[in-house]
């Protein structure tokens, strides 16, 4: 019986043992590569306000004897003020010459950079150049013969993989995390232009622009971003794709900015219902909520409802793939889209346009129309437009929602005030056509209002009921 035990005993052993065998081992990955990866401080000088230099006279009267001589003898004066550290940040040596790769956010508005080796050398940097959309930037400094990281690939990924961070969380230099990939190709919020992987590597404040690792000590991405409610780690860290940083750098280091294409369209996710109404069988791809007149999409005849499946022979998955594809391509080059129009594909060619700098929008809503129409069974108050009102709005035809009853179009999110373009796959033309087209719908049928709203356009989906009819 004691011999059976051993045994037992001597196989969970070996169990255990073989199970801790196979956790990861960092510490190569971290001597050898982790002297390319640096401390970056930033320096904002004092902005000093008018009171700061200037002090007021004291409170006397004119005709007082004392106040010529204060009048004469107080001078302006600024008291000395030391610059103080505005931030601090990460980045990583992407050539032996002083190139490095950071975050934008960690070098906005510096007037002082300093890069700090892991050797302990301290440089001044210079940027190069920044790219907001993407949170990249690009300094110098003034060296040679430095260590520099290996690029892998983003797309050879794989979720639940381990990766490694090295930065300066609250500044304590050369710290390492380590955790796996969560997912990939995440959209966030007023991030267009990135497909972020995100993981749940230990990211906090300093980490800005530092490297993750994969474990064979490749860099595949910036760490940028993490989600919080406390501004510490809670477990959610996004990184950009190193590939995506790279082809930023290479604009940046020839001419100190980004070139990015656009077609010129508005654009919103196809959601079960939207494929459904526009007799889609799967649920992909951007659809086209608007065109701007005179862009390049609307030369190429690119229309308002039309559903972008492919953009230059890439599958468009999500709407939030559409502006990446876009805007990595360079201006004045010619790609084919194709589209999904009236129950068939087709193909069009576009020419490239680039993005300007600044884009403004003229806001402007709708004012009252002709008598409203509550006949249809949405439960929608209707006029058509004025002539002025097309006019305002540089649309053709329209219905102007003047009130809503409650029931299913209130229900959808359709407010007083809108107006109402598009059925499905038609333009709405007037109130008659538009109970046309509501009273061939079958119940239980999803349709598609494309709505303006200010001056955005969007489809809303419902579904027609029994009492919809």
């Amino acid at each position: 019986m004691r011999q059976f035990i051993l045994i037992l005993l001597l196989i969970f052993s070996t169990c255990v043992f073989s199970q801790v065998a196979e956790l990861p081992n960092f510490t190569g990955l971290v001597e050898k590569h982790g002297a390319a990866v640096v401390n970056i401080s930033t320096m904002q000088a004092p902005r000093e306000s008018l009171n700061q230099i200037m002090p007021e006279l004291p409170n006397i009267p004119d005709d007082s004897p004392f106040y010529e001589f204060f009048r004469r003898h107080m001078q302006p004066f600024s008291a000395p003020r030391r610059a103080e550290p505005r931030s601090m940040g990460s980045g990583f040596i992407i050539s032996n010459d002083g190139y490095i790769l950071t975050n934008a956010h960690v070098v906005e508005s510096a007037d002082e950079i300093t890069v700090k080796l892991n050797d302990k050398r301290e440089f001044v940097g210079a940027v190069i150049g920044t790219d907001k959309k993407t949170d990249i930037a690009l300094i110098k400094i003034d060296a040679k013969n430095l260590p520099v990281v290996n690029q892998g690939d983003p797309e050879k990924l794989k979720v639940g993989e381990w990766v490694v961070a090295i930065g300066s969380p609250f500044g304590f230099e050369n710290s390492v995390t380590a955790g796996i990939v969560s997912a990939k190709g995440r959209s966030l919020a007023q991030e267009n232009y990135v497909p972020f992987i995100q993981t749940d590597v230990a990211i906090n404040p300093g980490n800005s622009g530092g490297p993750l690792f994969n474990l064979v000590g490749e860099v595949v991405g910036i760490n940028s971003q993490i989600y919080s409610r406390t501004g510490g780690f809670m477990g959610l860290s996004f990184a950009i794709p190193i590939n995506v940083a790279t082809e930023i750098a290479d604009q940046l280091k020839v001419s100190g900015k980004v070139r990015r294409g656009r077609i010129g369209v508005m654009i919103q996710e196809v959601t079960k219902e939207l494929a459904e109404s526009f007799g889609l069988s799967e649920v992909h791809g951007a659809l086209v909520v608007s065109v701007q007149k005179d862009a390049p999409a609307d030369k190429a005849g690119i229309e308002a409802r039309d559903i972008i499946l492919k953009f230059d022979g890439k599958d468009v998955a999500t709407s939030s793939d559409l502006p990446r594809m876009v805007g990595n391509t360079l201006p004045d080059s010619t790609v084919m889209i194709e589209i999904w129009r009236d129950g068939t594909t087709k193909k069009i060619k576009v020419k490239i346009g680039e993005i300007p700098t600044e884009e403004s929008s003229d806001n402007r809503r709708p004012t009252q129309g002709k008598k409203p129409d509550t006949s249809n069974s949405l439960g929608l108050a209707l006029s058509e437009l004025t002539s002025d009102q097309k006019k305002r709005l540089n649309v053709e035809n329209g219905l102007l929602v003047e009130d809503v009853q409650s029931g299913i179009a209130s229900d959808a999110g359709i407010r007083s005030g809108d107006v109402i373009l598009g059925f499905n796959s038609k333009d709405v033309k007037n109130i008659k056509q538009f109970n046309q087209l509501l009273g061939q719908v079958s119940k239980g049928r999803n349709i598609a209002l494309l709505i303006r709203r200010g001056d955005l356009n969007t489809f809303i989906t419902m579904k027609l009921t029994d009492a919809d009819e």
